[in-house]
């Protein structure tokens, strides 16, 4: 589904990403790993075209869309929940659903405003409260939830759980398995590598960059010693 090939990006002068290549299949869980300032926002942020990247391609189903702006990116059936959650704090919780409410590509509304008010019963109890109410944890089940409003055919999910109660890390862990079970592709970025690794299919490792492993998650997770050396484990 997902294609990039040789993509080199700037910041200024500063060279972050040095000649990516990956391949994200359709409806597969990828894992994004790799210290803090390794390129790893950069590279979501050059695919959602938040970023253009200064050499290389990006390919959606085998057509160039390097570049594109990000809100034609989301009409491709691509969901984005960012570090910083991204919500609007002067909408309600309902108005910032509501707002990001449409049809997947295939036409489907598999998830609906009520969906998501089963799958985020918390949030149901908070329809009428600005985003800028919300305790850090149902900000970024908002955020998730309004992604997932879109009827994306992929999620992507940068830091879901960053600076999160365990209770709530816990339950938003257990609604990512449970979008992947839907057949969601997502591609997840998260310091816990242990968690990547067990809700993914494959997983690739950046440092500095670039992209220096790429393994199946199964295989990663039963042998640490391989990501030792660009974790930190």
């Amino acid at each position: 589904m997902l294609r990039i090939e040789s993509v080199h990006t700037y910041y200024g002068d500063s060279h972050i990403l040095r000649g990516v290549d990956a391949v994200h299949p359709a409806a597969s869980s990828l894992g994004l790993l790799g210290r803090n300032g390794m390129g790893k926002t950069t590279l979501i942020r050059t695919l959602m075209g938040y970023v253009r990247p200064a050499s290389g391609r990006v390919l959606l189903d085998g057509r160039d869309v390097t570049g594109w702006a990000p809100e034609k990116m989301a009409r491709q059936g691509i969901g984005y929940v960012p570090e910083g959650r991204g919500i609007f704090p002067n909408l309600t919780v309902r108005e910032n659903l509501l707002m990001s409410e449409r049809a997947g590509l295939d036409g489907r509304r598999a998830w609906t405003f009520d969906r998501v008010m089963a799958t985020f019963p918390r949030l149901a109890e908070r329809l009428s409260h600005g985003g800028q109410q919300l305790s850090g944890g149902e900000q970024q089940m908002l955020s998730i939830g309004r992604a997932l409003m879109t009827n994306p055919r992929l999620l992507i999910l940068d830091e879901a759980t960053e600076g999160l109660a365990p209770l709530i890390v816990a339950e938003i862990w257990r609604v990512i398995a449970d979008i992947r079970s839907t057949g969601i592709a997502t591609l997840i970025v998260d310091r816990d590598w242990r968690k990547v690794l067990a809700h993914t299919d494959h997983a690739v490792v950046m440092e500095k960059g670039r992209i220096v492993l790429a393994a199946e998650s199964a295989s990663l997770a039963a042998d640490p010693a391989a990501l030792s050396g660009w974790l930190g484990v």
